[in-house]
């Protein structure tokens, strides 16, 4: 894999209070997982408007049922495989010519809407991450760590899912059994043979796509997304856009004010990328991010013993179980191992929430006295694994929008160097993220990098940024507010990935942007609590 997916897994704890809550009020069974199937109905041609259709079933797929006082709207447009940008060459005579892409769209609209503004669009980042089902899980409301009403009185909620994600053509082009090796791998695999098998694993991964997509890789890059996201502007009837993009929902949404600054209305970018980090820089910067998070949540521990089980030392617990798992991994009911490897992603996934903590901390706990089922529980939300081993598209998609747009491509031998040299600087993460970019190495096909220069002509752009951020750390908001220009950073001083709508301070501060196109002061800081 190249670089963890910078995705915001604040959904999938706020979706599990709304589960009980669903279960104790409607007695319903509700999946884990909703399936994501190919959508019904025509998509309607590039440049003519879309035919929307009731759609209760996604709502009733993903939780069990739709939000009180919501519709739910769905409809499909065909975009250009091809819209003739960067290395692509052009959309009479490039790859894709003359051949589209479907992409998903979803509109919850309230029924108590008055004063209508718009639309609000939603990216929840990954790349990957499906912006369908981010939009119904918003759509339920503060109450359930959804949008505000005062938005929702004001705005339709869309959600697309991005050219090659869950049900817009997707990609898919990596075996369960791969996935299932690869989140299983050794994090740092430190003797050559075993280093030599990952880059192994990774050269099957991308042979297996190349086979199967050939020259139309690089028309999944973030460019050629950010065009997408201007027919949906059109296809919702807007003149310009109003956007919140979550972590890779950023660079989207920067990509697409520079390709489009007049038709700008506000862009909300929350867990922001800096587009100017290539491969190397950005692994570093995740790898120092995740650092400085587990630090925070080993003193946490050290500080709430009662709640923490593996106080005073978590990272020692955490990093002997990792070590242990190495040589005698626990055996699950289920047949399944608990490796280095699935360790290891259960404490990536318990650091994008400050909530997940003391999850991790019982899951060690167990595993310790036997039991991996936490440690499973944990990895296979971040890996999108379901029960019966089936993997979503996720990790197809990162894998192929994050190569598309890459054009650093270091080799084997510096990754290896790499590998050591950031042991020693991050110990749990950074070789993990060293090996992580054999992907990309491993990956073929051309690149189509997107722009990285200013949005001269868009109007004020607000950049989210939180302290303790693991994904996409703290640095890359001023970073990337500056390189647009017109960025204005809203900081929240707090832990996980991204910030709205968490507190009272953040909220505030990006309605009244939204809504008024009010722009918040220079240096606001939001407190923690």
């Amino acid at each position: 894999m190249t670089r963890f997916p910078e995705r915001t897994r604040r959904f999938r704890p706020v979706l599990a209070a709304f589960v009980a809550a669903v279960v104790l009020t409607a007695g319903c069974t509700l999946p884990a997982f909703a399936p994501r199937a190919e959508s019904e109905g025509e998509a309607a041609p590039p440049g003519t408007a879309p035919e929307w259709r009731a759609c209760p079933e996604v709502p009733d797929e993903l939780v069990g049922r739709g939000a009180a006082d919501m519709r739910y709207d769905c409809a499909r447009i065909a975009v250009p495989r091809n819209w003739g940008t960067g290395a692509t060459t052009g959309a009479t005579a490039g790859p894709g010519a003359g051949e589209t892409f479907e992409i998903a769209l979803i509109r919850a609209r309230s029924t108590k809407q008055r004063d209508r503004i718009g639309s609000l669009v939603i990216n929840p980042g990954g790349p990957g991450a499906s912006g369908v089902d981010t939009a119904v899980y918003l759509s339920f409301g503060p109450a359930f760590g959804g949008l505000p009403t005062a938005i929702t009185d004001r705005f339709d909620i869309v959600g697309f899912d991005p050219r090659g994600v869950a049900r817009s053509s997707p990609v898919k082009c990596i075996s369960d059994a791969d996935l299932d090796a690869s989140f299983g791998y050794d994090p740092d695999p430190e003797s050559q043979s075993s280093f030599d098998g990952f880059v192994g694993l990774n050269r099957r991964v991308g042979e297996r796509c190349g086979a199967k997509y050939g020259d139309q890789l690089p028309l999944y890059g973030t460019e050629q997304a950010a065009r997408d996201m201007d027919a949906v502007r059109a296809a919702v009837g807007d003149d310009k856009l109003t956007y919140l993009g979550y972590s890779y929902g950023t660079l989207l949404g920067a990509t697409y004010a520079q390709l489009y600054p007049q038709r700008v209305r506000a862009l909300v970018l929350d867990g922001a990328v800096d587009p100017q980090q290539k491969l190397i820089a950005g692994s570093e910067s995740q790898a120092k991010g995740f650092e400085r998070a587990f630090d925070n949540f080993t003193r946490w521990c050290a500080a709430n013993a009662g709640r923490c089980p593996i106080a005073p030392d978590a990272r020692g617990a955490v990093t002997d179980a990792i070590a242990k798992a190495k040589t005698s991994p626990v055996r699950a009911q289920d047949g399944r191992k608990a490796t280095a490897g699935w360790v290891f992603y259960a404490v990536i996934s318990s650091l994008y929430t400050e909530q997940g903590w003391q999850e991790l901390a019982r899951a060690i706990d167990d595993l310790q006295g036997g039991d991996p089922d936490g440690v499973f529980k944990l990895a296979d939300a971040y890996a999108g694994r379901e029960p019966d081993g089936h993997y979503s598209n996720l990790f197809d998609a990162n894998l192929a929008v994050n190569c598309a747009d890459e054009t650093e491509k270091p080799s084997r031998e510096q990754v290896r160097s790499l590998q050591s040299q950031w042991r020693q600087k991050y110990p749990l993460f950074g070789p993990a993220l060293a090996v992580g970019m054999l992907g990309c190495v491993e990956w073929p096909g051309e690149r189509d990098p997107y722009p990285t220069g200013r949005a001269n002509g868009a109007p004020p752009i607000l950049v989210v940024g939180t302290t303790g951020d693991p994904a996409t750390p703290y640095e890359q908001t001023p970073a990337l507010a500056s390189m647009l220009g017109v960025g204005r950073v809203l900081t929240w001083e707090g832990e996980g990935h991204t910030a709205y709508p968490q507190t009272s301070c953040v909220t505030s501060a990006v309605d009244a942007y939204l809504i008024s196109l009010t722009v918040p002061r220079e240096g606001l800081r939001c407190p923690a609590r």
